[in-house]
């Protein structure tokens, strides 16, 4: 075991894949030499060469035109998508090319393509660099779309997502990089695609969430627990197919549940995961189930970000709406 960053474990998982499958290709903007961004392909191209992990264009369109390409040659891209604002350039080779070239195809070609890209409040980025446009991605059926929370789960995660014969948007929200470390082993590993993760049993409301969220949500935990409450907090992980069975298991044994998520209320992944808890388990509740959201509106500018963002006291107010009802 070695403690890792989430970065870290990030870097790790596709020098793992990039060692065990020679099909496996990471390209993007600034990625090889300057190691991207945030460095999580840092020392992958000294490693691999230029032939397997190499800088683009500044052209989202081309990068993901270009990861589609491949895959049906037999590669297994891993493309960079430098900020996940910037997805609409790319939307076409997503969700309607890489989604889409099985079902086309009558399952004679697929797109093992893993689109990775950050995202995320918390860290004061220009405009279009944070904003949370997951829910984009799951309705776009064939595409699997996973957000991890901690080290662990990302490398894991992302070693899975690079062996699965399906397109994966693979998110990474930046507040999570570098912000604590976590035992990971060095040897490759997977976790289940769709899979959530109880991160922490209760008894009396279910706080499901995902990514940064988690974190926020597990210090509403904490504080709920003086009060006398248990909480129970699930890690969805993969937004993109939703874990249903982890969630209704827990919601039948709680009787209440809220779900927290850091992107805008209007069409996300929480109205989703409260629509199947009506659908599945709603004899099972002792109170309606509420949202924990952003805003409907643009993400805010970072003098306004902390005020705009969801954080573990909107969470610990709304499960109190559910506990007292």
């Amino acid at each position: 075991m070695a403690q890792m960053t989430m970065i870290q474990a990030i870097t790790d998982a596709m020098r793992t894949e990039l060692r065990n499958d020679p099909n496996v290709l990471v390209f993007g903007e600034d990625v090889g030499l300057n190691g991207g961004v945030f460095r999580a392909t840092e020392g992958l191209q000294k490693e691999f060469g230029e032939d397997r992990v190499f800088d683009t264009p500044l052209a989202e369109s081309g990068i993901g035109g270009l990861a589609v390409g491949l895959s049906l040659q037999g590669f297994r891209p891993v493309p960079e998508i430098q900020f996940f604002g910037f997805v609409f350039e790319v939307m076409d080779s997503i969700s309607g090319q890489a989604a889409r070239l099985r079902y086309r195809t009558g399952g004679k070609f697929n797109a093992p393509v893993t689109f990775r890209s950050p995202f995320g409040g918390g860290v004061h980025t220009p405009d279009m660099h944070a904003d949370s446009l997951e829910g984009l991605m799951a309705q776009s059926p064939g595409v699997k779309v996973v957000i991890p929370s901690t080290p662990y789960d990302a490398k894991g995660l992302l070693i899975a997502s690079i062996r699965d014969n399906d397109p994966v948007v693979f998110l990474e929200h930046m507040k999570l990089y570098r912000s604590f470390r976590q035992e990971v082993p060095e040897e490759a590993y997977t976790i289940p695609l769709g899979k959530a993760d109880v991160k922490r049993e209760g008894t009396d409301i279910s706080i499901i969430t995902y990514g940064a969220m988690v974190h926020e949500s597990l210090k509403a935990a904490e504080e709920l627990e003086k009060e006398g409450f248990s909480a129970e907090v699930i890690d969805l992980r993969t937004i993109s197919p939703i874990d249903i069975e982890t969630i209704i298991a827990s919601v039948e044994k709680t009787g209440r549940a809220i779900v927290v998520q850091e992107a805008q209320k209007q069409a996300g992944i929480a109205a989703n995961v409260v629509a199947e808890i009506n659908d599945r388990a709603i004899l099972s509740l002792e109170a309606p189930v509420l949202r924990v959201a952003a805003p409907d509106t643009v993400f805010a500018f970072p003098q306004a970000e902390a005020a705009w963002l969801p954080n573990y006291k909107d969470v610990i107010e709304t499960a109190k709406k559910v506990l007292t009802f």
